[in-house]
């Protein structure tokens, strides 16, 4: 009788928790390169608990950022569109990425992921680095988080780069409590809140947003990591990163969260160029359009449900993680337009499974560079002053470093990604010209210095 209630009891449990909505956890790594991580090949770098976790579910050898820095790769996570939808492909003097006192960030009439989850009866939470607006409208806590604890843009950004910028602050919410922030012990700080925020939400369905501060440059590693590398502190801070990986993964574990908990560990773009980072095998680095700059590591982990032991090839991006997680909790989506694809059927399903994405439109700041169709993927021709480039076409299944350029050989290919590449112009725009589908970014008179 005793046995049979608690068989009973364990069969009623498991029945509770596959009608909970999951939790998600997301961590995502500044300038981490393809080939940074031991289960994507590094050989320089120790990373036993992100391999674990790859062998506990899915590698994605063929997930990609749609851009390849950091404020315009994080707008797409946040808002599941690509950066020129959403205007967030360069700042408002036409560089890169935002910058402190910026007059620009993420228009809060976006709906993010957490706004999204927020909208089902999820705990929210940001522990990282921001970069879609240091000003108060543009801060995470107005963009769907319940909490916010990092700092809101890059890590090099302080009085060392332009004197007009104030030290890099850490915040809490929306306070100031550290500037200078120490970066050495940014990371083991950031795991920290992480675990406090999983262990205060453990009774309820929560997301959590782990964006790192690391190994962008400078990298930094707390005392435990400095120095403990074969890459000086690049692997330090990699390292690092793996070392925080495998406490929340134990905190999941420790509370019998695990088999609950969707885990995406990945990257905002490639490593850069001369920061110590490797993209291998692919060509190309941070700030390019070569697989090197946009295509990332991926690991997915969902006991029970994302199959163990599996590689998956199929074309994916960071703009479907808003539409998959949404699908995952029975999340009502916007009304915005966005661009991502719920990659559920394929993360389910494994390897055999294709993706529903078909095409992936590459854009650098406002113009469009390269379409990917299956295995093809076209560069398309483009001029600068006296510099003009040809088409090219590179099959970057069998060529990842994109070495052999077989245009030629394939006119019909080339065909058919022009008109994909059309269809990119009308919606997403080109070059100065707004396609029918962009969206304003958010913008501020006069921006402040947070305190």
């Amino acid at each position: 009788m005793i046995r049979a209630l608690s068989v009973l009891f364990v069969l009623l449990a498991s029945a509770a928790a596959q009608t909970r909505a999951p939790n998600f956890v997301i961590i995502f790594c500044d300038d981490l390169g393809y080939g940074d991580l031991g289960c994507f090949g590094s050989k320089l770098h120790r990373t036993p608990n992100i391999d674990r976790l790859a062998e506990a579910g899915m590698r994605l050898t063929h997930f990609y950022s749609p851009s390849s820095v950091c404020s315009a790769a994080r707008a797409s996570l946040m808002t599941g569109c690509y950066p020129r939808r959403v205007s967030m492909h360069q700042n408002a003097d036409g560089i890169w990425v935002l910058f402190p006192l910026a007059h620009k960030g993420l228009n809060p009439a976006e709906v993010t992921m957490a706004e999204v989850l927020k909208g089902a009866g999820y705990a929210t939470a940001c522990v990282g680095k921001w970069h879609l607006g240091d000003q108060l409208p543009f801060l995470p806590t107005r963009q769907g988080f319940d909490s916010y604890f990092g700092i809101p843009y890059s890590n090099d950004m302080g009085p060392e780069k332009a004197k007009i910028f104030p030290p890099i602050p850490l915040l809490r919410d929306e306070t100031v409590v550290e500037a200078p922030v120490e970066l050495a012990t940014l990371t083991r700080r950031y795991t920290e809140a992480a675990i406090e925020f999983i262990e205060h939400n453990r009774e309820k369905p929560f997301f959590l947003y782990l964006p790192h501060t690391m190994p962008h440059d400078p990298a930094a590693a707390s005392e435990a990591f400095a120095g403990k590398s074969a890459n000086g502190s690049y692997g330090d801070a990699v390292e690092e990163i793996d070392w925080s990986t495998g406490q929340i993964m134990a905190t999941l574990e420790r509370l019998g969260l695990e088999r609950h908990t969707l885990v995406v560990f990945t990257s905002d773009n490639g490593a850069h160029k001369k920061w110590g980072g490797s993209n291998a095998p692919l060509r190309g680095y941070k700030g390019n359009i070569w697989e090197g700059g946009m295509r990332v590591p991926c690991v997915v982990s969902w006991p029970g449900v994302v199959p163990a032991h599996v590689t998956s090839s199929g074309l994916s991006s960071t703009m479907d993680l808003l539409p998959t997680l949404a699908a995952f909790a029975n999340a009502a989506l916007s009304e915005n337009e966005i661009d991502g694809v719920d990659l559920g059927p394929m993360l389910r399903g494994g390897a055999g499974v294709e993706s529903p994405r078909k095409v992936l439109y590459f854009y650098r700041k406002d113009l469009l560079r390269a379409v990917r169709v299956g295995r093809w993927k076209l560069h398309l021709a483009w001029s600068v002053l006296d510099k003009s480039i040809p088409q090219r076409l590179f099959d970057v299944v069998a060529d990842p470093g994109e070495s052999n350029d077989v245009a030629v050989q394939h006119p019909d290919v080339v065909a058919r990604l022009l008109v994909h590449a059309e269809t990119a112009r009308r919606e997403l725009g080109d070059r100065g010209i707004c396609g029918k589908g962009q969206r304003p970014a958010g913008f501020m008179d006069e921006p402040g210095v947070l305190k």
